[in-house]
């Protein structure tokens, strides 16, 4: 066995990484053919979701496959190879087989627990038998994982360490609120008739929503789900119906919640489109939050260049300086512009800040400011410090009232990868946007359930009990060749037997056959079972060759025991995934 898996996400990747390395599926069909052609390659399939991309292959060579796994994703995810290199992770055979059953059991995804990913890895499966890119390896290998998967969510509770990601959306857009009060009474638009867009349309139907549009690109999908939601049973009463996606716009205007998760490269909802929906809402334009966020600060009058006595600044100057630097653009000169004092000393800012107090300042101070008086100064300042434990401060600066962001008026959920909401609808005033970005944020510090220990047992066991499989599969052939070279042996001594007693009769003759046959059963039996035994521990995969060079087994032989093996099984396989 020698299993390969490089692969990025949301652990190792940034989203915007992420996003740009999606794959589409006629990508996918592409990677997959493209990597069976390679030298190093038998076998591939590709686990394609929202927050991952892997590429699992059976390799000759571990270096060789590294390099070349590497530079076909790079290839057909559009990202260099350079810039995705430092994102990638590589596991080799039971780390790979160990990594991918933790991927199928939950612990690996952005909410740890999710169900969602067992039907991804048998999609993967099913795409990977299409093309006949998997063969023995990694057919078992998947078959195994989606078993292990099912194990770990009915042994254990790992469904309660963590939601669905959409349940766990719809609580960050509740942000602490019961998500049932929450969505209660609210019009919810769905984009997309996809599994993950039908599993938020669900959540959002059994949490109360009252009113459900679906939009999608094929109309028909979006029609048989909205009859599904209507017609389904156990879930609450909602009314749902289907509109095109060029009707979105004009949705969005009426919705409270909108969930978007399709399979676009672009942007399905800009950023322009929120806030027109928002505008449509409240019937006030919707500004971004820093604008409307921003302190309103009264600056101070600006004071009148060259009029004012005893200051002890050269504001001509100041105002010139200003001016060149593109700092202040307007007439005068404000006490808070920063550009205003640059470069100046502080004791001459010391002047000017007591004559902004009104205070009497004798310019003939400045000019007896030295040297030793600056140390003097600095040594009390540090004493104090010392003592105080912060340096003292002569005024503090007043309180600046920020207003607080409006209650939001939309909530979006964006569950796409790439992204079908533009980020710069966070911004949006009256807009709580919910993307996986934020999810991965969120859940970053998720507590870990007793339960998620369970179903790493369960991981180590699974993954051991398949490696001894595996090892054990990898002699069968041997055995199978060299049981079949002794039957060989057996037919050719009967053959022997026949031309030295001509006269022997067909009672004789097949009572002495199954004699020698006994024999060589009995001969061989022990050996062979316990070659199997010995094969499925660690470091076993010898006793294969070992056996090979005791019989003088031929090479050709076993392989065509393998070819056989594999044709019959590839029937099997093709008739679909368990």
């Amino acid at each position: 066995m020698s299993l390969l898996v490089v692969g990025l996400s949301h652990r190792s990747a940034p989203v915007s990484v992420l996003e740009r390395a999606s794959l589409s599926t006629d990508a996918q069909f592409k990677l997959l053919q493209d990597t069976v052609a390679a030298e190093p390659a038998a076998e591939a399939a590709v686990l394609a979701t929202c927050n991952r991309i892997e590429l699992y292959a059976d390799v000759d060579k571990f270096h060789a496959g590294v390099a070349e796994l590497s530079t076909l994703l790079a290839q057909h995810s559009g990202v260099g190879l350079e810039e995705l290199t430092p994102y990638l992770y590589v596991h080799y055979e039971d780390r790979a087989v160990h990594h991918f059953f933790s991927v199928a059991c939950g612990l690996d995804s952005m909410v740890v627990g999710e169900g969602q990913i067992l039907g991804q890895i048998k999609d993967s499966l099913a795409r990977a038998q299409e093309l006949h890119t998997a063969g023995r390896l990694l057919n078992d290998l998947f078959q195994q994982a989606l078993r292990v998967g099912k194990r770990a969510h009915s042994e254990t509770g790992i469904d309660r360490a963590g939601q669905s990601l959409v349940t766990f959306g719809l609580e960050q857009l509740a942000a602490g609120e019961d998500v049932r009060d929450w969505a209660r009474g609210k019009r919810a638009l769905v984009i997309g008739a996809g599994s993950m867009s039908s599993l938020a349309a669900a959540t959002l139907a059994r949490a109360g929503i009252t009113e459900l549009v679906v939009a999608n690109r094929t109309l028909d999908r979006a029609e048989r789900l909205a009859q599904i939601l209507t017609e389904g049973g156990g879930t609450a009463d909602v009314s749902a119906r289907a509109v095109p996606m060029e009707s979105v716009p004009a949705e969005l205007t009426r919705a409270d919640v909108a969930v978007s998760c399709t399979g676009a490269t672009g942007l399905v909802l800009t950023a322009e489109a929120v806030a027109a929906a928002v505008e449509g809402r409240t019937g006030a334009p919707a500004a971004f939050a820093e604008e409307s966020a921003a302190p309103d600060v009264q600056p101070l009058p600006p004071t009148s260049v060259g009029a004012d006595e005893n200051c002890p600044l050269d504001l001509a100057a100041a105002q010139q300086s200003a001016v060149q630097q593109s700092a202040v653009q307007q007439s005068g000169f404000s006490v808070m512009g920063e550009a205003a004092v640059a470069g100046m000393d502080a004791a001459t800012l010391e002047q000017h800040a007591a004559w902004v107090d009104n205070a009497a300042v004798d310019r003939r101070l400045v000019a007896r400011r030295s040297p030793e008086t600056d140390a003097e100064l600095i040594t009390a300042l540090a004493a104090t410090a010392a003592a105080v434990g912060r340096i003292p401060e002569r005024r503090r600066p007043e309180p600046v009232a920020v207003p607080a962001r409006p209650q939001p008026v939309l909530f979006l959920l964006d569950l796409a990868m790439p992204r079908d909401v533009d980020t710069a609808a966070h911004r949006l005033a009256g807009v709580r946007l919910v993307d996986i970005e934020s999810l991965s944020e969120a859940s970053a510090d998720a507590p870990m359930a007793a339960d998620v220990d369970q179903v790493r047992r369960i991981v180590a066991d699974e993954v051991a009990a398949f490696g001894a499989a595996q090892r054990a599969a990898h002699i069968t052939p041997t055995v199978v060749a060299l049981r079949a070279m002794a039957a060989d042996v057996v037919a050719g001594e009967m053959a022997r037997l026949d031309g030295r007693l001509p006269g022997l009769d067909d009672k004789h003759r097949a009572e002495i056959t199954q004699t020698v046959k006994r024999v060589v059963d009995k001969l061989l039996h022990a050996p062979t079972v316990r070659v199997k035994q010995l094969a499925a521990e660690p470091g076993g995969a010898g006793y294969a060759d070992a056996l090979r060079t005791l019989f003088d087994l031929d090479q050709e032989t076993v392989a065509a025991v393998s070819r056989a093996e594999d044709s019959t099984e590839k029937n099997a396989q093709n008739r679909g995934p368990a």
